[in-house]
Parts: structure tokens; C-alpha cells; sequence
């Protein structure tokens, strides 16, 4: 299959959670004979903060400077392709939308930020990345989140045919590692700061820390902001390479994941954070949301909290507990939520919609 995607950013980690996923679900691809081309537009933001250079396994990066620029080949690579995807936050959502719907490919739309978009629906904003006309005109509708979002995306987008394909984790790159003196901590926490997740980040990171002077903390993402309240046994690094983050999953007993609030209240929209510590044999501790033992169990491969007492209590269960929860875990990653899985299923989705029609025999007339 050839799949041409028009996305965020695959070349940059930095403060977004499209790239990671994309380079192990497209690595994938590519090793089960698959090709695909990803276009993305050459931001400043991203290009200073570059740690992709190219793609593996046939796979093709086209970075561009303007869509006008690019149109020729966008159209070119579109109209050999079997399948072409627009994706939530691309910067050119409109004009790749309009190739995409002109061609004769299966037409799909993957929304990564399913919660923000619905938000921003409900509260009468416009959505950059999506058209007038909805999500009507596509083949089908990918959603990172499952349950009551994806009826809301029928309902209020008017997507016809919507499939869940969550987050993922490579084993090739998250996998267990030796510990660095320098990333050690009792309790790690890796994120990008967003102020929908501080309530949670307070309750279960910093009041712990508060109440554990003599523990270690450590917390790795970009974009937080001078006010925030450090405290003297926090260790803060501003960004942690994705080579690094094995590393700095594998340096602490136990590491923190905190889902943003949208994301949160929509339920059933794990973040790849979860599936990549798993997949380093990390144990977790989680804030709890609807859906979350749709991908782990808790008390057996993941640790809830929703209260400090609760993150304090979790810092102080015996170690053989906790790794034994570690292992339960990475054992689930491999079996149900590695990249080459969500590989799998996104070929198995794009073949299911094309045999209602094919991708021979699907109606492929350009979209009004």
C-alpha cells in the first residue's frame, strides 16, 4: 500500500506528540512493505529543533517552505497513491484537504486531538485543520480517541465511517535500559507543560514532592513557564531527546502520567507517554479516566492515583510489587500496543472502508 499523509511535524519531538508516534507507526509500515510519504511544512518552531532528518524502510519526508510550492509533487504523490490522510494541526489542513478530496485515493482524515477539536466545536470556534463541510467528504475518520468521541465525530462532523487507532510504542526504540546518575529520581514525570494538566501535575507531582523532601523528582518537557512553583528537590529538564527518553523512564522506581483535561473528560484517550514508559519497563503511576483499563489494568500493570495521599501511598509500596506491575505492563505494550500493532491496524482499517467499494471499485469522483 502507498499512503501519502499531509501531517503536524514527523522531523520534531519538540512540544508536540504527533512525531513520536508517527516515526514508529511509519517505521512499521515501511518494514512490512508499505510506503509512505509525509509532507510537512518547514516551520522555523520545528526546524530549530530538528532531530529527523529523513525516514527509514523506503519511507519519504517532504519538507516544504509554502503548500504553493510543493502542489505539483503533493498532487503527483496523492494521485499514486492508495490511500491519502490529512491529519489534525496540519498548518495546511485546507489546501491538502482540497488535493486529497480531488484524487482518487481513499480519502482519510486522522484526528490526534480528537478532544480539542470537539471543544473547540462546541464552543463555536473555527478548527484550522477542518473545512466547512466537516469531515463528511472523507472515506473515513481516524480518531486517537475511542468511545463517546468517535459518536461525536459522526454527529457533529459528519464523519461517515470512524475508527479508533490510538497511541503506540515502539519496541525498537522504548525498551529497558541501563539507569543515568544524572535522570535518576524517585518519581519522573515527562511532559510538555499545558495548564490543563497543572491540577493534576500539583496534586500528584508537587505537593508529593512537598511531602517527600528527602526524595528526588524529576520532571523533562518544554514550554513551562517562570511562575511555576519548583520546588528545592525537583530536578528540571527543559527538553529530553527522544533517544533519551528510555533512558529517563528507566532512571526512576516509578514515573507519573497525567492526562490533559480535554482528553481526560472525552475518556478512553491514552497518551503515548503511557505505552512508551510500559514499553521500557517502567512502572506507571496515572491520574484515572474512563477507558483506562480499556489498555491496562490497574493494580495489576498500572498504579492509579487521584489524590497526593494516593501518589505518596504509590511511592512507598514494596519494590517487588512494583516491578512485578512493570513487567505485566511492558508485556501488555508488546502484545496489544506496539507501533507494528497500530500498524497493522490502521492497513486493516484502510482495507476494510476500500472493500465496501475497494480501492479498485470505490466511487472516486472529485469531492464538490
Amino acid at each position: 500500500m502507498r499512503l501519502v499523509i499531509f501531517g503536524l511535524t514527523i522531523s520534531s519531538s519538540w512540544g508536540n506528540g504527533h512525531a513520536t508516534l508517527w516515526r514508529g507507526v511509519i517505521s512499521a509500515l515501511g518494514r512490512a512493505g508499505h510506503r509512505v510519504t509525509f509532507f510537512e511544512r518547514d516551520v522555523p518552531y520545528y526546524a530549530a529543533h530538528r532531530d529527523l532528518l529523513s525516514l527509514s524502510h523506503g519511507n519519504e519526508l517532504r519538507l516544504y517552505a509554502s503548500f504553493e510550492d510543493v502542489l505539483p509533487d503533493a498532487r503527483r504523490a496523492v494521485a499514486e497513491a492508495d490511500a491519502a490522510m490529512v491529519t489534525s494541526y496540519c498548518p495546511d489542513g485546507g489546501p491538502a484537504t482540497e488535493v486529497v478530496l480531488g484524487s482518487r485515493a481513499l480519502k482519510v482524515f486522522y484526528d490526534l486531538d480528537t478532544p480539542v477539536t470537539l471543544d473547540r466545536i462546541d464552543a463555536g470556534q473555527s478548527v484550522g485543520y477542518i473545512g466547512p463541510r466537516g469531515l463528511v467528504d472523507f472515506d473515513c475518520v481516524l480518531s486517537y480517541t475511542g468511545g463517546e468521541a468517535l459518536a461525536q465525530l459522526q454527529a457533529k462532523l459528519g464523519a461517515r465511517r470512524v475508527f479508533p487507532l490510538y497511541g503506540s510504542a515502539d519496541p525498537e526504540v522504548h525498551r529497558p535500559v541501563a539507569p543515568r546518575e544524572e535522570l535518576r529520581g524517585d518519581l519522573s514525570y515527562l511532559g510538555t507543560y499545558a495548564a490543563d494538566r497543572q491540577e493534576a501535575l500539583s496534586a500528584l507531582f508537587l505537593e508529593a514532592a512537598r511531602r517527600l523532601p528527602d526524595r528526588r523528582f524529576v520532571i523533562g518537557g518544554s514550554l513551562y513557564p517562570e511562575s511555576f512553583p519548583w520546588a528545592p528537590n525537583i530536578h528540571y529538564m527543559r527538553h529530553v531527546a527522544p533517544p533519551d527518553h528510555p533512558a529517563f523512564y528507566c532512571s526512576s522506581p516509578l514515573t507519573l502520567n497525567v492526562t490533559r483535561g480535554a482528553m481526560a473528560a472525552m475518556g478512553y484517550c491514552p497518551s503515548g507517554r503511557l505505552f512508551e514508559a510500559a514499553a521500557c519497563g517502567t512502572p506507571i503511576l496515572s491520574d484515572g479516566w474512563e477507558g483506562l483499563d480499556r489498555f491496562f489494568t490497574p493494580g495489576k500493570e498500572i498504579l492509579v492515583a487521584r489524590t497526593t495521599d494516593e501518589a505518596v501511598a504509590a511511592l512507598s509500596l514494596p519494590a517487588g510489587e512494583v516491578a512485578a506491575i512493570a513487567r505485566a505492563a511492558r508485556e501488555r505494550v508488546l502484545a496489544e500496543h506496539s507501533a507494528a500493532r497500530r500498524a497493522e491496524e490502521l492497513v486493516a482499517i484502510l482495507e476494510s472502508v476500500g472493500s465496501v467499494g475497494s480501492v479498485d471499485s470505490l466511487d472516486r469522483a472529485p469531492a464538490r
